[in-house]
């Protein structure tokens, strides 16, 4: 057997089995609506851990971050800083929103706003912004495993093929098994994550260079600007770095997916035992990012950073580990992808289409919608995978300065009597178009600024301001 047959065939194994395990996983139970958003409320703090912690480090983390530190060099420490800082936000945000959730039966981040603001047209909004920035994430995961399996079957099988079979594998299983299966398949996933990242991003930098000091020693002499900002880029320099690490983290705990995870804690007490420990599992990512590094002195001539993880396996290791690391990698791509489709699909059908084109829906209508709006969603980013030319930590960032928008109506709704939704209203569309507006316009970053960051300000700024200077909503807010 050839070399690329053997990984390739290691890939389609795990990839496999870890189909079978999510679809088994809901089998034995009825998968009414509250089940397969939330898995019944009833996850203790291991499966919580391996749950969120499959959401934190995906692909993006596997192949992404890695590809920035071999192209873009010390701007990519923004990925060592914002997560922790998340679990801090989190840490006080979370556990008031699962009390929320369980008195109010919540699934969705949009059932927050429509029970905080009591304003289904908000909800509405809210789920129409949720599902257009979930989309880019899940397009990355689509391309990061197409790039996986392409480079490990020596392009023997195609992108394109390889995004379509995962559409496929993913969508069934979440149709099936919904968090549950993601559940699961993440235990699967994280244990393969963690064995192939230590081995990959100890073994290099000694193979190649005796170490980790000899090895920067030798990047400082070749390319001494890459280890400091703005590394080999022109403009993300400090103020970039910080403003993308503050976006990013106050955005951890906005992502829909996110957000439906938490719902299925058992408790609040688990979910701050979880920001505690979560910030372990990120121990691994520097070495995800020496792997970076080592490949920009190895592999100097590489097109596309974001092959330089698995370029770099490919020549160091066997065939067979190459496989076992494509497998895990395959992994870190689809068990994110299908807790985002989970996700948008329940925000299209429960928050979009039941309030504002059929009020009289039942719950059990709406379960089968948004199962059956998974392979609606997954097409449209398979599409965009295809045809889309962005880098993967660029398709973060995207989402990131979407999704942080809605830190202002969460957090101010939580802790922030006074908040009014049309102020919450009018904050999301400035965010969100002062965002776009900079980014189509190519100003990202904005006199060193995160556009996304500089949209958040906007936001806040409108929101508190509008709640100050109006009168109470005619529906009246309230306190969650």
């Amino acid at each position: 057997m050839s070399a690329s047959a053997t990984a390739l065939a290691l890939i389609l194994g795990i990839v496999t089995a870890a189909t079978a395990l999510g679809i088994y996983a809901g089998s034995r139970r009825t998968m009414d609506l509250e089940q397969w958003t939330v898995g019944g409320r009833q996850f203790g703090l291991v499966l919580v851990w391996l749950l969120i912690a499959g959401e934190f480090y995906t692909t993006f983390t596997f192949l992404g971050a890695c590809g920035w530190a071999y192209s873009k060099g010390a701007p990519v420490l923004y990925v060592v800083a914002y997560q922790p800082l998340g679990c801090v936000i989190g840490f006080f945000v979370l556990p008031r929103l699962w009390e929320v959730g369980r008195r109010h039966r919540l699934q969705t981040l949009a059932d927050f706003f429509v029970v905080r603001f009591r304003s289904e047209r908000l909800g509405a909004l809210v789920a129409l912004i949720g599902v257009a920035f979930l989309i880019p994430y899940l397009q990355l995961q689509l391309t990061g495993l197409g790039i996986i399996v392409e480079v490990a079957s020596d392009h023997a099988v195609g992108r394109t093929p390889a995004m379509l079979i995962a559409f496929l594998l993913v969508a069934a299983f979440v149709s099936a098994s919904g968090i549950r299966g993601v559940a699961w398949v993440s235990v699967l996933k994280d244990a393969l994550m963690l064995v192939t990242v230590l081995v990959v991003g100890l073994t290099i930098p000694y193979l190649y260079f005796g170490g980790l000091a000899p090895m920067f020693t030798a990047l400082e002499r070749a390319n001494p600007g890459h280890l400091v900002l703005p590394g080999s880029t022109r403009d993300l320099g400090h103020a970039w770095y910080i403003t993308t690490v503050l976006l990013s983290a106050v955005g951890v705990p906005m992502w829909p997916h996110f957000f439906a995870a938490n719902l299925s804690a058992r408790s609040a007490d688990t979910l701050r035992r979880n920001a505690m420990i979560l910030p372990l599992y990120g121990i691994t990512v520097p070495l995800v990012l020496f792997v970076g590094l080592a490949a920009t002195l190895l592999l100097p001539r590489l097109g596309n950073g974001d092959l330089a993880m698995l370029a770099l396996v490919r020549r160091t290791f066997p065939p067979w580990f190459l496989g076992v690391v494509g497998g895990a990698g395959a992994l870190t791509a689809m068990v994110p992808a299908a807790i985002l489709i989970l996700s948008a699909s329940t925000l299209f059908a429960k928050n979009l289409v039941r309030p504002m084109f059929a009020p009289q829906m039942s719950d059990a209508a709406v379960a089968r919608l948004a199962r059956r709006t998974v392979f609606l969603v997954t097409g449209i980013a398979l599409l965009l995978a295809m045809h889309g030319s962005r880098t993967l930590v660029a398709l973060l960032l995207l989402g990131y300065a979407g999704i942080a928008q809605f830190f202002p109506g969460v957090v101010l709704g939580l802790f922030w009597p006074p908040i009014r939704k049309s102020a919450v209203a009018a904050g999301l569309l400035v965010g969100i178009g002062l965002t776009a507006a900079l980014m189509a316009s190519g100003h990202d970053p904005w006199h060193g600024l995160n556009a996304g960051f500089a949209g958040l300000c906007a936001n806040l700024l409108v929101t508190v301001g509008f709640s100050l200077r109006v009168p109470a909503d005619r529906a009246g807010s309230r306190a969650a």
